[in-house]
Order: structure tokens, then C-alpha cells, then sequence
């Protein structure tokens, strides 16, 4: 059932993935919805990624957890989170390096509510993430489906390399209150997102001359879907039920009803699936065919009567 990461090891009563890291689970490990989620996370971080320029990409991967398996039993509701990934990656430059400290991420939600992100934090050359690479510095779990403005925070360790002589770069406002990115998004449950800020570090370098150079940024921001979802609920509510998703290539997608009979299979790529509902006995399983899947929006299937 568990497709991404071949192990997990327990973590303060959770589950983590031991190679990439950030499958961070909010149950015990054997909740079938959870090992779902790190499933499609363990895919999407592992998957290189094709951009052009300096990019921060945020992955947002927009998938709702649901906490009734975690929860008290009597609680009904389905409550949304939105885990968040960011990435780095540079484009050609007139340098030899460009070393950036980063030593934090966060994210500020509509809210108003500050998200200190889980940094891997270190000095990162940005130009070894250039044609295409690009690396992971953050990542954390969202409750507010908007962000209205990221900060990277930097350390005092920032320089630039010119004809093999190394110049401090200077970052005052990276490293007092962080490069702050305001943006306006607003994210679907269910949905992964990515985030693409592009960092122009050709202009973003200032040289103020006499081997002075200091960070002044330049980045663009662009959003980006980069998963569907599908969501339903089961009539009689209150009766145990898997519900499968296979796509034509035969790779699967596995979630439980809530209490109150509602499922959401989140971070599903766009294609055509066939859906399997497998209820306790004496209840049947139920198929349905040609279910399609698009990026960036929630199939809904409705009630579905057993």
C-alpha cells in the first residue's frame, strides 16, 4: 500500500521518512490516509525539477489531511492542512559563485499568523542549481489555505566570486528582517501547488565598486497547480469503507472515509482513474470507471449509496 519511500522510522509518535526526510506524518504510521500523503510527497520531492533562472520553488503541495483518525472518534469534522516545500535554483551567470547563507523560511498566512518553516539550513552556491537543478531548503505544514508573504532569511555568511577572487555580499535587510515576497495566493485542499520565485541574480548583485558588493533582490513570483484531487462521500455515513484510486498506468491512491462518510484522495496527477469504494461486510464493493482528474481542481463524485 505504501508506494514512495521503501522505510519509515517513528518520530515522537509520528512517522518521518528516513531518506528524504520530510514525509512528516500527523498520526502513527499505519493510518492508511497518511501513508498516502508521504507517498505523493516522497514522489514530487524526489522528482527533479526543469526550471529556468534563479527559481524558489514552493511546493505547495495542497493536500488535506484529514485528523478524524487522529482525533476523538466523536469528531466528525474534516479539517484541511497544506504541506509546503521550498526549492532553490539559479540560472548562468557572469560569476563564479554565488553563496547565499540561508538560515530560515517563513511564511505569513491571511491570518496574519508568522510560519517558521524547517530549514536545511547551510551556504548554498547557487550557481551548482543552474539548467534545471534545483534544490530543497524548506519545508512545513500550513492550517491557512492563503499566504500573503514569504521571508528567506539569511545568514552573515553571503559572498560572490569574480575572476576567482571571493567578495562578502552584503545582505543588512536579508539578515535583520529577511527578503520579503509579497504575494496573494489562495490554495484548494486536496491540490499540490508550486510557488516559482524567480531570483534574477544577474540584477539582483549590486557592485558598488572597490570590491564592494551587496544582495539587492530581484525576484518574480508565479504560482503554479501541479496536482488534482478527488473527493465524494459514501451513503449510509458511519460504515467503514478503503477507497482506491488506479490510474491507467496502474499506479494507486489509497484513503478511509471519515466518520461522517466523506473522503478526499489528495494530490492526485491529472489522468483518468478507475475508483474502487471496498466497505465492511455485508456492504459490497462499488467501482467506478472514467473518473478524470484535473490539474489544479477537486473531482467531485458526489454521495455515492452503497
Amino acid at each position: 500500500m505504501f508506494n514512495g519511500c521503501n522505510e519509515i522510522a517513528p518520530l515522537n509518535g509520528s512517522a518521518i521518512c528516513k531518506f528524504c526526510k520530510y514525509c512528516l506524518m500527523r498520526c502513527n504510521a499505519g493510518n492508511v490516509q497518511n501513508m498516502q500523503i508521504c507517498t505523493v510527497a516522497c514522489k514530487y520531492l524526489h522528482k527533479p525539477n526543469k526550471m529556468k533562472k534563479i527559481t524558489v520553488i514552493l511546493g505547495l503541495f495542497a493536500l488535506a489531511f484529514s485528523f478524524s483518525a487522529c482525533k476523538d472518534k466523536t469528531d466528525d469534522t474534516t479539517q484541511a492542512s497544506y504541506p509546503v516545500s521550498v526549492r532553490m535554483t539559479d540560472a548562468p551567470g557572469p560569476y563564479d559563485a554565488v553563496y547565499v547563507d540561508v538560515i530560515g523560511v517563513e511564511i505569513t498566512g491571511g491570518n496574519g499568523k508568522n510560519v517558521l518553516m524547517n530549514v536545511n539550513p547551510g551556504i548554498y552556491n547557487l550557481l551548482n542549481f543552474t539548467n534545471g537543478l534545483d534544490t530543497l531548503i524548506a519545508t512545513s505544514v500550513l492550517s491557512d489555505s492563503r499566504i500573503n508573504q514569504i521571508r528567506l532569511i539569511l545568514g552573515s555568511n553571503n559572498s560572490v566570486v569574480l575572476d576567482s577572487v571571493t567578495y562578502p555580499l552584503s545582505t543588512p535587510s536579508a539578515e535583520q528582517s529577511g527578503l520579503k515576497l509579497n504575494v496573494n495566493y489562495t490554495l484548494q485542499a486536496g491540490v499540490m501547488y508550486a510557488i516559482l520565485l524567480d531570483f534574477d541574480a544577474n540584477k539582483s548583485i549590486v557592485d558598488k565598486g572597490n570590491g564592494v558588493y551587496s544582495l539587492k533582490p530581484v525576484i518574480r513570483t508565479v504560482e503554479k497547480a501541479i496536482t488534482g484531487a478527488i473527493k465524494g462521500s459514501i451513503v449510509p455515513a458511519g460504515i467503514n469503507a478503503v477507497i482506491t484510486a488506479t490510474s491507467s498506468s496502474n499506479e494507486t491512491y489509497t484513503t478511509q472515509v471519515s466518520v461522517s462518510g466523506g473522503f478526499m484522495l489528495m494530490g492526485i496527477p491529472a489522468g483518468v482513474y478507475t475508483i474502487a469504494i471496498t466497505p465492511d461486510a455485508p456492504y459490497a464493493v462499488k467501482t467506478i470507471t472514467g473518473v478524470t482528474v484535473n490539474t489544479g481542481s477537486n473531482t467531485d463524485l458526489g454521495s455515492i449509496t452503497l
